[in-house]
């Protein structure tokens, strides 16, 4: 099977299938529409029949700080290297375009977890700990 990266954002429709079906929180085509105009960088692929099977993003400041979020494959392309190849063009995009010795960070599911410790991804705890605020945690 093979497949090419598109640089740029996946249509609305896409990114909310791909994040639901991969096994990510679902979102609706409202908050995929901000995810898509507001991140910094963008990469998705499209499997030979013309599917958009995986993507990625990093979101910036332009200065020292990137997030990389939604890596998302369809489980049945997954482990042929697609989350690999979006990560690793992110990546080099960070380091191509960002000021020296920038800050990379991710939230690493369980499934991603080996991917991104194979291409030098370090657990941040005990020296820091990610956290989130649910909707209804905010007192």
């Amino acid at each position: 099977m093979s497949f090419r990266l598109v640089v740029g954002a996946p249509p609305v429709a896409d990114y909310v299938r791909l994040r639901a079906e991969s096994g990510l929180s679902p979102k609706t085509e409202a908050q995929a529409a901000g995810a898509l105009a507001n991140s910094w960088r963008w990469c998705h692929a499209v499997a030979e029949d013309g599917a958009v099977v995986g993507m990625g993003r990093a979101l910036g400041d332009e200065g020292w700080y990137f997030h990389i979020a939604d890596m998302a494959t369809l489980p049945a392309y997954q482990g042929r290297g697609i989350g690999r190849a979006i990560l690793e063009w992110l990546i080099a995009e960070i380091r191509a375009n960002a000021p020296a010795d920038p800050y990379i960070t991710l939230m690493a599911d369980a499934p991603g977890r080996p991917l991104y410790r194979s291409l030098g991804f370090e657990e941040t705890a005990p020296r820091s700990l990610g956290m989130w605020l649910p909707a209804d945690g905010y007192r």
